[in-house]
Formats: structure tokens, C-alpha cells, sequence
């Protein structure tokens, strides 16, 4: 499988040891950025994230900022992305079998065991298929604001 992965400057510590961690899994990990300390704008990188997972040049994604939040509303912005920012395994279970989340977001803050616990979930968990599941994503994905005058 192949996992792309984002951070800002802040995620970066993270964002290296999730990456030695998944090649020794066997996943082949694509990193998009960003690969310096200085500080940068997280959008930046959770759009090429994003493209990426819309454009099937990997399967699913992992993005990680300060606290995950900014990471997790830029990439909610692009169709198609259902990103949860999730603080431990039972959520990134959850947000997999229930919401088909495609990419997940992490603070740079999460210790490592919990941040691969959170990922091994994320990673091996599959979309359930249920109908109701369906029919909220569905919504979701439809909505659009209506504005009224």
C-alpha cells in the first residue's frame, strides 16, 4: 500500500519516525513535505496531500501539524477528502469503518506509541459498506449552503 504523509514544521520529528516506522512495515511511504524546521503553512502541504489521495497516487494519507486541527480543516476543504483528526486507535477505527476517512490528522504532540497504535488502526481498518454509513457519507458529500435573501 502506498501512504503519503505531510507535516509543517512542527510535525516534522513525527512525521520522520512514522516514516521509518511504516518502511519497516512494508508500506511504501511518499512524503510530500515539509522537510525542514522553518516554519511553513500547513495548507500548503495538506493540498499536495490531498491531491495525491484524489488522484490515487496513494491509498490513504497521514498529515500532521501542531495540533492536527489546521491539518485536518485544510484538507475537509477539498472534495473528496474525509480527513479526522483523531487522538488515539479507537477513533482512527471509527473514523475508518464508519466515515471512510482517507486521510488522517495527528499532533506533532502525540507520542510515538500512541501515534503508531493510531496508524496501524488507521492503515489495516476498512470501510464497513453499511448502508447507513453510505447514506451519511452521502450527505456529506452533497451538501451545499444554501443562501437565502
Amino acid at each position: 500500500m502506498n501512504v503519503g504523509i505531510v507535516s509543517d514544521h512542527r510535525g516534522i520529528v513525527l512525521k520522520q519516525k512514522l516514516t521509518d516506522y511504516l518502511n519497516k512495515k512494508g508500506y511504501t511511504v511518499i512524503d510530500y513535505g515539509t522537510n525542514s524546521k522553518e516554519r511553513v503553512d500547513y495548507p500548503d502541504f495538506a493540498f499536495e496531500l490531498c491531491n495525491n489521495v484524489i488522484n490515487n497516487n496513494v491509498t490513504l494519507g497521514i498529515a500532521i501539524c501542531g495540533t492536527g486541527i489546521g491539518m485536518c480543516i485544510a484538507c475537509n476543504k477539498v472534495k473528496g477528502i474525509r480527513c479526522a483528526k483523531v487522538s488515539n486507535a479507537n477513533e482512527a477505527f471509527l473514523a475508518r469503518q464508519h466515515n471512510s476517512a482517507n486521510i488522517v490528522a495527528l499532533s506533532a504532540d502525540t507520542c510515538l506509541l500512541e501515534a503508531k497504535d493510531i496508524i496501524d488502526k488507521f492503515l489495516t481498518t476498512n470501510f464497513s459498506g453499511d448502508e447507513r454509513h453510505i447514506k451519511r457519507i452521502e450527505k456529506i458529500t452533497e451538501y451545499e449552503v444554501k443562501h437565502e435573501r
